[in-house]
């Protein structure tokens, strides 16, 4: 008897390596949602909404990245806004992730199958992926619940009931590191631009954005080793190793953005603002700029300088295993001591009197190459194709596009379709990564090469 096509599926699926399967499944998360954008139901005028367009979105919601081509609340109606609220929750805390949490919740039993396909979707190999599971769903939701009940205290007097969805909305968005908004009702395009001098909404979103950044992983050491014995009055543990490097350098990195920001643009966007919301609007774009992609001021407006800077910080991104995307700050931390390591005459990348496996090294020096590569060639077409922009504004846009960020220079309605498409393979090359993309594509039914290779001696430097 011939096995029937839902046998043949299931047992297709099953043979799928975890990494190629989180790469199928946000493809089909994006057609999906491309799907339901473009059917007239979604837009508020009730026409068809280019395929291209409704793809571009589809893949900037699922990727977590908030470039878009036009205003979101000008263009999609409320069930527009609801798919794109889902594909936005969906991509930001991981298809593995979700399905996993689940079952971790409902207490249903984990196969060894599952546990690789959620390492690998938090990127904790080698951590109790059953506890950090546990934790990933209730955090979230508890985290977006508490961000839009204070969101709520500003918008529901300002928006009346609509200021309940607006603050849902906004709240996931910003925990997901996502960067849409839909506060077009008043203002469209302009981001948190009239917001600028609000801390309640500037601080309240920049706290998700900084946590939801952090990673998972993150967050269950800090709760588990921190939290909760001092809860319970019992002695803490030390952070892991992870932990300290992306809790540190988060800081570094939030603090430094600040200020250089705040030097920058201080008689520029931010010239006729008080010294205090100066000093917020900086705070906000420096952590925006980590993966998030909303803004308090007008980024084209802004000197080139203080793009280049924005650029930066995109590029390096979030924390591993978090909502946001970017080479991550580990693989800067990897990249530089492995430079420093080797200028000291060290063997080995050595950091807080620890050594750094080759692996990782290997991998980080894999994904800041692949990702300086493939900005750097859509940057290019995208200013072959539209001269009228200026070098800056095109890398912003790419960098902006890889790190799913969805910060702009105001770029994106201009450009062509071909550009758009670009963009889209880069916000999925970002959220899934570059060596996860490499990995599902070249994977070959999980064969391995274990010949032992003759040395090859290389002169370099």
């Amino acid at each position: 008897m011939r096995p029937k096509f839902g046998e043949k599926l299931s047992h297709y699926v099953k043979e799928l390596p975890p990494v190629r399967l989180i790469v199928i499944s946000f493809l089909l998360v994006i057609t999906l949602g491309t799907l339901l954008l473009w059917l007239p139901v979604s837009s508020r005028n009730l026409t068809f909404t280019h395929p291209l367009d409704a793809l571009f979105i589809a893949t900037s919601a699922t990727c977590v990245t908030g470039l878009t081509p036009f205003d979101t609340w000008t263009h999609w109606n409320s069930f527009g806004q609801a798919v794109i609220l889902c594909l936005i929750q969906v991509g930001g805390l991981g298809l593995a992730s979700i399905t996993t949490g689940f079952a971790v919740l409902l207490r249903k039993k984990l196969g060894l199958r599952e546990l690789w396909l959620a390492s690998e979707s938090a990127n904790g190999n080698s951590l109790d992926v059953r506890r950090l599971l546990g934790i990933i769903l209730r955090f979230t939701f508890v985290c977006e619940s508490i961000g839009a009940v204070i969101l709520m205290l500003r918008l529901i007097p300002e928006y009346g009931i609509y200021g309940i969805w607006a603050s849902i909305f906004t709240s996931i968005s910003a925990f997901c590191n996502a960067g849409f908004d839909i506060f077009g009702i008043k203002n469209p395009n302009v981001s948190l631009v009239p917001y600028v001098a609000d801390p309640l909404i500037c601080l309240t979103i920049s706290a998700l954005i900084i946590v939801g950044g952090i990673g998972f992983v993150v967050v269950s050491d800090v709760y588990y080793n921190q939290l909760k014995p001092r809860v319970f009055r019992q002695q803490t543990k030390k952070l892991s190793f992870h932990s300290q490097i992306c809790l540190i350098f988060t800081g570094i990195l939030i603090v430094l953005g600040t200020i250089i920001l705040f030097f920058s643009e201080y008689d520029s966007t931010m010239k006729d603002m008080h010294f205090l919301t100066r000093l917020n609007a900086s705070f906000f774009q420096s952590v925006s700029a980590r993966t998030a992609g909303f803004a308090s001021v007008d980024i084209a407006a802004e000197h080139d300088f203080s793009k280049i800077i924005t650029i930066v910080l995109m590029f390096i991104g979030a924390c591993p295993g978090s909502t946001g995307g970017g080479i991550k700050v580990t693989t800067l931390v990897v990249l530089s001591c492995t430079v420093f390591s080797v200028f000291r005459g060290y063997d080995d990348a050595v950091f807080l009197h620890k050594r750094i496996n080759k692996d990782v090294v290997y991998r980080s020096l894999a994904i800041m190459l692949a990702a300086f590569v493939a900005v750097l060639v859509v940057t290019g077409v995208i200013l072959g194709i539209n001269e009228e922009l200026s070098g800056v504004d095109a890398l912003f846009e790419a960098v902006s596009a890889f790190a799913t960020v969805g910060l702009s220079a105001s770029v994106t309605p201009m450009l062509d379709y071909v550009s758009k498409t670009l963009l889209s393979f880069l916000m999925f090359l970002g959220r899934v990564g570059p060596v996860s993309l490499a990995l599902a594509i070249s994977i070959r039914g999980g064969r391995r090469n274990d010949s032992i290779l003759p040395e090859g001696k290389l002169i370099v430097g």
